[in-house]
């Protein structure tokens, strides 16, 4: 479902904008509101009123949890299901962070990642976006949005960019604390500076060796890692906001000297933050990821030439919950739906 939808049948109730928007915002940062006691009562047109108990069941069903799994302090991976059964995964973060899904499955496919194994099943509509949101804050504070579960962002672009201006006019989150992760894709540097809300980039990069790039992201645009730098530092000097780079370590395949002076070359400078995330181990395949001390060494070289480093705990090693996993373990057990 996309927000238009959801707008476009408001209209046809008799909603005017401002009747739009006091039901979007009460949805979108979990405002109750008691009809019968309250001015909201008088305040929607009577046709809306009427239905707004329809339109309710029908919000609550986009995205309902179907599993928790605890996976660290302040980290949960949620599974997610959708209206129309399909699994998604979001993850609640520490400090009010979410990390949602923008599809099913994803064309990608990154030999590394769970999520794009199977190929990319369906889009997710804007409201089954804002919906993963809404979900999470019914069970805690919400304040920062990252575009980077399941799916590649740039590849569900429209529904996307309109789950982002809703979240951050209506749905109360800082512009600078939505943050849309991408492998590279020249539409999203095209489009994110027109966007009434601009948000922070993540760009996967993974790799400053191009081949390897091509191996280990095949589906990835291919565009030159250079260009992909300089067209993210672009954005960041226009937004203020620093461009974070995301890179899964893996043992002897990203983790060399030869890349630690590659990112230096590209990096050294640049208004960004270099995000190390040690390899979440998925059955079936032969990766590992490389020792703490290992991990500690890189980031310690990278300071060393001015680039911010942070290393992210890719949580949910104790539950199989590398992004992917347990949309995957619950396919397997999941009943077949009935005709």
């Amino acid at each position: 479902m996309r927000l238009t939808h959801l707008v476009q049948r408001l209209r046809e109730l008799g909603a005017k904008p401002c009747h739009e928007d006091r039901l979007l915002r009460g949805w979108s940062q979990v405002c109750s509101y008691d009809r019968k006691n309250s001015p909201a009562d008088n305040f929607f047109p009577a046709a809306l009123r009427d239905e707004l108990p329809a339109i309710e069941t029908v919000l609550d069903g986009l995205a309902k949890l179907q599993g928790e799994y605890p996976a660290g302090e302040g980290v949960a991976r949620l599974l997610v299901e959708l209206n129309d059964g399909q699994l998604v995964e979001s993850v609640l973060l520490p400090r009010g962070g979410l990390c949602v899904s923008t599809q099913v499955g994803c064309a990608v496919g990154c030999v590394f990642c769970m999520s794009g194994r199977n190929g990319l099943v369906r889009q997710l509509g804007s409201a089954e976006i804002v919906a993963q949101v809404v979900l999470a804050r019914k069970r805690r504070v919400v304040s920062k949005v990252v575009f980077m579960g399941m799916g590649e962002p740039a590849h569900n672009l429209d529904n996307v960019l309109d789950a982002i201006e809703l979240l951050g006019t209506m749905g109360n989150i800082g512009h600078k604390n939505l943050v849309l992760s991408t492998v590279g894709d020249l539409r999203v540097f095209e489009r994110l500076p027109l966007g009434k809300v601009k948000p922070a980039l993540a760009l996967s990069l993974h790799t400053t060796d191009a081949a390897l790039r091509a191996r280990l992201l095949p589906h990835a645009p291919a565009i030159a890692i250079e260009e992909l730098v300089e067209r993210a530092e672009n954005y960041a000097r226009a937004t203020n906001y620093p461009v974070q780079y995301q890179w899964t370590l893996i043992e002897g395949v990203n983790d060399s000297d030869a890349e630690l002076d590659g990112i230096a070359r590209l990096l050294a400078g640049k208004y960004a933050v270099m995000n190390f995330i040690p390899f979440n181990e998925v059955e079936g395949l032969d990766y590992r990821r490389p020792s703490g001390e290992r991990t500690a060494a890189m980031a310690h070289t990278l300071q060393r030439h001015g680039i911010l480093v942070k290393i992210r705990d890719s949580a949910g090693q104790e539950i199989e919950g590398a992004c992917g996993q347990l949309r995957a373990r619950a396919e397997k057990i999941k009943p077949a739906r009935q005709p």
